[in-house]
């Protein structure tokens, strides 16, 4: 029998996986995983993203060995890789789930193609996600179908017959890839083990409070789900995410256990955020070119380009003399993941404050961001930038976003220790200090880089100029046709929602691949 080849790319786990579903009822199937170098060497990636992704990868390769197979690794280009396989298989199908990755990604799935074509190899590509190819792109439809397709039945994992294994590499290290240490201290544990073990935990202890707690960095930590990196791996299905919080949406609604209504609303938020994921990565589906070029072109050219290395270097690094901002940073720089509203507020004062440009601060939170999701990535840096044409101009205060979110200031003392010696809350605004006392206290902590009132005046200026103007008026129009929210997700609709939610509170069968007690 024709030997059924899985490629997984992002999308390393055997449950809720269409292409290998779809493939173990073909023939036998060789899984494969390919390590392509060149990726490695792109300005979006980073040491931090590959130690996570090889985790996940041994973590499969021991998922397929317990199955009683075994997952072949190779390193190269995917053609190339490619074209020894079919030396060695002679014919064979490709099979694999859709990606929306970067430019990178996507030029590279165009070659293999293309590379299919000439050999006559069937490549059955499926959708993993609610992210729609073709004209099913449709906005005014897409929030119904993601819906319908969040409530179809979670895929087990397979009956799988194993294809007889070929050679396989090893895993590289990061060193071996070319890539350098970038100062991460804390990595999430990768893996599908890890990622379900997350999912319970924030289902049925640490998110009780999630819609309260999510916007301080202090709180976020352990109030946030942290499954990004996981959904961003496809180590978790989205759909399993979703269909396992609306279990427990349904047994809270049911059971009304103390602090019900608190549980209900976070649930809710979180669910929503689900639809919001595969709602950003659509954009870059419809519109690759988004990765370099604004949603309005009306703003092409707006911020000098290339960026000014000094203010890009002192904002990566948390040296901008706005000690919540600094903070942000450094936090991020040691963990790979921080709380979105932080995300928010580090990218608009690059983008606002110093007037860099967003392709380039882009890059930089992308190497940083241990769960980098083009697809989410690209689109929010836009917005957080105001060069959509559609969304708002929101313009974070670095100081009044520290008092919030870090009254007592000690998330600043723990990431800025230059700080520490500063009692109260002119830990917030150290430059307020007189010069004496700040010589004593803070002598290394340089002053702010700009002022942040001439500046974000500078950057309204700019912008609202361009969206005053009749062209930008009638490309925003064409915008939000192409990629503007119709509807939000089904768990956010009053009554429907309600609904839905007691006819899911039946019992559900077991589900083997998502081992889950409700």
């Amino acid at each position: 029998m024709t030997v059924q080849l899985v490629w997984f790319k992002r999308d390393l786990r055997l449950a809720d996986h269409a292409a290998l579903s779809e493939a173990a009822r073909h023939g036998p199937v060789l899984p494969l995983v390919i390590v392509e170098p060149d990726y490695w060497r792109l300005p979006d990636t980073s040491t931090r993203q590959w130690q996570f992704w090889r985790g996940c990868i041994a973590g499969l390769a021991d998922e397929i060995a317990a199955l009683g197979g075994q997952l072949v690794i190779r390193t190269g280009a995917v053609a190339d890789v490619l074209e020894d396989l079919r030396g060695a298989l002679g014919t064979f199908d490709l099979w694999s789930h859709e990606e929306t990755g970067n430019g990178w990604t996507f030029a590279r799935d165009l070659e293999i193609k293309a590379w299919t074509g000439v050999y006559a190899i069937p490549w059955r590509e499926r959708a993993q996600f609610g992210v729609l190819r073709g004209r099913a792109q449709n906005r005014d439809r897409w929030a119904a179908r993601w819906d319908k397709l969040m409530q179809q039945p979670v895929l087990p994992v397979p009956d799988v017959v194993w294809a007889e294994a070929l050679a396989s590499d090893p895993l590289p290290t990061g060193e071996q890839l070319g890539l350098a240490r970038d100062g991460l201290i804390h990595l999430q544990p990768p893996g599908r083990a890890a990622g379900l073990a997350l999912l319970d935990g924030f289902l049925h202890a640490r998110g009780e409070h999630y819609t309260r707690a999510m916007s301080s960095p202090i709180s976020a930590e352990e109030a946030c789900s942290r499954l990004s990196p996981y959904l961003a791996y496809g180590v978790l299905s989205m759909r399993e995410t979703y269909q396992a919080a609306e279990r427990r949406a349904a047994q809270v609604l049911v059971e009304r256990p103390p602090g019900h209504s608190v549980w209900a609303r976070s649930l809710r938020s979180f669910t929503a955020r689900l639809h919001w994921h595969c709602h950003f990565i659509q954009k870059l589906e419809s519109e690759p070119a988004i990765e370099w070029e604004p949603f309005a072109r009306i703003y092409l050219g707006m911020r000098p380009r290339p960026a000014d290395a000094a203010d890009l270097a002192a904002w990566s690094e948390g040296r901008t003399g706005y000690p919540f901002i600094d903070a942000a940073m450094r936090y991020l720089n040691a963990h790979g993941w921080i709380n979105f509203r932080m995300r928010a507020m580090l990218m608009s004062f690059a983008s606002y404050d110093l007037w860099l440009p967003w392709q380039e601060a882009g890059e930089v939170l992308a190497r940083k961001f241990v769960d980098y999701e083009p697809g989410i990535h690209w689109p929010q840096c836009q917005m957080q930038s105001g060069e959509t044409g559609i969304n708002t101009v929101r313009i974070y205060s670095p100081i009044k976003q520290g008092h919030d979110q870090d009254p007592s200031g000690d998330f600043i003392r723990a990431w800025v220790p230059e700080l520490a010696g500063i009692a109260g809350a002119l830990v917030h605004e150290p430059w307020r200090l007189d010069s004496e006392t700040r010589a004593a206290l803070c002598p290394a902590y340089p002053p702010p880089r700009v002022d942040h009132k001439a500046a974000t005046k500078h950057a309204k200026e700019q912008i609202f100029a361009r969206r005053a103007t009749a062209e930008a008026r009638a490309e925003a129009r064409g915008v939000y046709v192409k990629h503007g929210s119709r509807a939000g997700p089904i768990a956010r609709r009053g009554a429907k929602a309600r609904a839905l939610v007691k006819k899911q509170a039946k019992p559900a069968p077991a589900s083997p691949q998502l081992s889950l007690d409700f």
